[in-house]
């Protein structure tokens, strides 16, 4: 049982250090909305979104003040959007996209995901659909966000669907040219997706879960580098357990926060409570950066060997906390390390320390993947899939959640600063290396079979 006093303490002692909940998510199944007409289709999406969503916004205002902290982003997210358009053409697709956006609008909310895709095995006519309307769908709409599964550790790693997408990167970044190819923000390709994640732009309903789930996203890094920064001031003689114990606990009272949150937004919109995602999302502002935590944990340039423990580290020890403090864990639930989403490391790519394939590495042990990379806009479709494919057998072989949201800015070149504003930060257009050197090898296709140890049962 929460306690609430034990909620409001934790506030209290927390207070001004960036502690929020940075996503409520409400999940809805629309699968009874299917029809052959589209505009029928599109009546029925709109109307349930409607029905359901319209008081979320509010709902969370309220919720928030009442505790004191403020809920960020207020959200929705669907299920997959390809089963809706099996039958159909690319004109549904974007039909669809569009009633997405304007009932998001009506109700307010910032974002809706499902606009998804799972090809991990194969590609149906549905999800065919879906990936080629993406670059109309996601220049054309300004609240849709796109996911594709290509890879899971049961199926092993879609290749033909990679190099497919890595040509559609290519074209939503042309169609968003005007916007340097921000459309690309807001697709995510992964490796076994988590189905209950509340994070754009990944957020879908994943089958197994209710009509109407909410879904939270607490996030705090500000918060975790205050705690570390408080325990080295005492001048004890610290060891990295020490450091480790402390996110842990820190991370526990982050949980507990999110948890009453999303309990009672639940509770007031009448629908079932799902998880909390406890991952350490970052944003641009001074002081509330992953990679400022990893300078506290002695990374004096970030991309500097140790880097990646530092980073397995943290995520380790903020699951711990978290899972301690709810049985209810869930979505990616770690630390983000989206690159121009976080002024330290956005400034350890402008210096030259934190690479691409250093920034690789690290994602092998944090909580997502190659997240808001911004690289030229000349760089071959065929190197964005190799790049895709190199996150992916990560997340397969080592049976985890990877992901992949990379950004070919037209016109731009390595070291140009892009700025794309407000959450989603800046940084430099960072180096792609040997480029064209993998044609060879995403042009064999196919698809690369799943690793030994899928064959647990």
């Amino acid at each position: 049982m929460l306690r609430t006093d034990e909620i409001l303490s934790t506030i209290q002692m927390l207070h001004a250090e960036h502690l929020d909940v940075r996503s409520v998510t409400l999940a809805l199944n629309l699968e009874d909305c299917a029809a052959p007409n589209v505009d029928h289709l599109c009546k029925k999406v709109r109307q349930k979104i409607v029905a359901r969503a319209s008081r979320l916004v509010e709902t969370c205002d309220r919720v928030g003040i009442k505790y004191g902290i403020p809920v960020i982003n207020k959200r929705l997210a669907i299920s997959p959007a390809a089963t809706l358009l099996a039958g159909h053409g690319r004109a549904a697709a974007v039909s669809l996209a569009r009633t997405l956006d304007e009932a998001a609008a009506e109700c307010r909310v910032d974002f809706v995901g499902g606009f998804s895709a799972l090809v991990q095995k194969g590609i149906s006519a549905g999800d065919d659909v879906v990936i080629n309307s993406l670059p109309e769908v996601l220049s054309q709409t300004r609240r849709v966000c796109a996911s594709v599964n290509v890879a899971s550790r049961r199926a092993g790693i879609n290749m033909d669907a990679i190099h497919q997408i890595g040509h559609v990167i290519l074209k939503i970044a042309a169609a968003t040219a005007a916007d340097r190819g921000f459309g690309c923000a807001k697709l995510v390709v992964f490796s076994n997706i988590p189905e209950d994640n509340p994070f754009m732009a990944g957020a879908f309903m994943g089958a197994g879960e209710p009509e109407a789930t909410v879904n939270i996203g607490v996030s705090g890094p500000g918060v975790v580098c205050s705690a570390l920064k408080r325990r080295i001031a005492l001048g004890e003689k610290l060891t990295l357990g020490d450091l480790a114990e402390e996110i842990k606990i820190t991370s526990f009272r982050v949980t507990r926060v999110g948890e009453l949150i999303g309990r009672e937004v639940a509770r007031e919109l009448g629908v079932a409570f799902g998880i909390v995602d406890l991952s350490l999302a970052p944003t641009p502002t001074v002081g509330d950066s992953v990679g400022e935590i990893l300078k506290m944990l002695g990374i004096g340039r970030i991309g500097a060997p140790g880097s990646t423990a530092a980073v397995a580290m943290l995520n380790d020890a903020v699951k711990k906390g978290g899972l301690f403090a709810s049985s209810s864990v869930g979505g990616l639930s770690g630390a983000f390390i989206p690159v121009s989403e976080d002024a330290a490391l956005a400034d350890a790519v402008a210096q030259g320390h934190l690479v691409l394939e250093k920034l690789e590495a690290m994602t092998s042990v944090c909580s997502v993947g190659l997240d808001m990379v911004i690289i030229p806009g000349d760089t071959p479709a065929e190197t964005i899939a190799a790049i895709i494919a190199d996150e992916m057998a990560i997340g397969v072989v080592n049976d985890k959640t990877t992901a992949v949201r990379i950004i070919p800015v037209p016109g731009a070149r390595a070291g140009e600063v892009v700025d794309f504003g407000g959450l989603f930060g800046s940084s430099p257009v960072i180096d792609v290396r040997n480029a064209g050197a993998s044609d060879a090898f995403v042009h064999f296709g196919g698809r690369i079979p799943a690793p030994l140890q899928s064959l647990k049962n």
